[in-house]
């Protein structure tokens, strides 16, 4: 009985971690691409502010979906993001809208969706967007260890998405470890979402 389930034991250990370094493969093969491409929207997905300011993480992104915008990509600009913190005094949403029109993109181009504290909750949020606006296309812009899932949610959206990932000048890739930990994340993260359907 005890041989059997070590033997188990072993088993599933060797399963975890096949499927692990099998999924860090599909992120890092995911994020190395970018599939912009003519489309109704361009879609900043949210991360940190202080304050209204975009968190260097966040400035990267923005700075990514600006240009994609400035070089006629898409007419529209939707950012994203709530309130990461009870004490925060505004969203990500607002703080990147307003970073978008001190670099030139109109405030007529761009559409909000402050609601979300999460990617699916956000990707939600923006599918809703799409539609009442009759947009059917998007550009997602995050860092590249985060397209996949992102993606992957969009797509169960019914968001017709490709991915256009920041590259490695990203605060996110500024080291091994902080590639490591964001694997990891991801890693949870789309755990999470394919075991309950729910994100963080």
């Amino acid at each position: 009985m005890l041989r059997s389930l070590t033997r188990l034991a072993l088993a599933a250990l060797v399963g975890v971690i096949v499927v692990s370094l099998y999924t860090t493969f599909r992120i890092w093969d995911r994020g190395g691409r970018d599939d912009s491409r003519p489309a109704d929207a361009i879609v900043v997905l949210g991360a940190a502010q202080w304050n209204g300011v975009p968190s260097p993480l966040f400035q990267r992104r923005l700075d990514h979906a600006i240009q994609l915008y400035h070089d006629g990509i898409a007419p529209v600009l939707i950012v994203t993001g709530g309130k990461g913190r009870e004490l925060d005094v505004t969203t990500e949403a607002d703080a990147a809208q307003a970073y978008a029109i001190t670099r030139g993109v109109p405030q007529a181009a761009i559409l909000v969706e402050d609601r979300g504290t999460n990617t699916l909750e956000s990707l939600q949020s923006v599918e809703t967007i799409l539609r009442a606006h009759g947009l059917k296309t998007a550009v997602l812009v995050s860092n590249r260890t985060h397209m996949l899932r992102s993606l992957r949610m969009a797509h169960d959206l019914g968001i017709v998405a490709y991915g256009s990932p920041t590259t490695a000048t990203s605060p996110a890739e500024s080291s091994v470890r902080e590639q490591v930990l964001d694997t990891v994340h991801e890693i949870g993260g789309l755990a999470l979402y394919f075991v309950t359907g729910t994100g963080f």
